[in-house]
């Protein structure tokens, strides 16, 4: 597994990823949507931290400067 997310796609991907399970967690939101925002909050939180993103995998994109 290459790592494909580079160092500014990375704190923004945290800053979301925090962000929306903030927002899951206090911002009051009805009963579906709350738990799709803290989803892909650890989505995004998850793939900052590994530094790999499946979907850039598949449509074939790499904002990582490491060759």
């Amino acid at each position: 597994m290459n790592a494909n997310v580079g160092g500014i796609d990375r704190v923004v991907r945290a800053v979301a990823g925090a962000a929306l399970l903030a927002a899951g967690f206090l911002a009051g939101i009805e009963a579906p949507w709350n738990y799709v925002a803290m989803g892909v909050g650890v989505i995004f939180l998850l793939t900052s931290i590994i530094s790999f993103c499946p979907l850039y995998r598949i449509v074939g994109m790499n904002t990582c400067p490491k060759k």
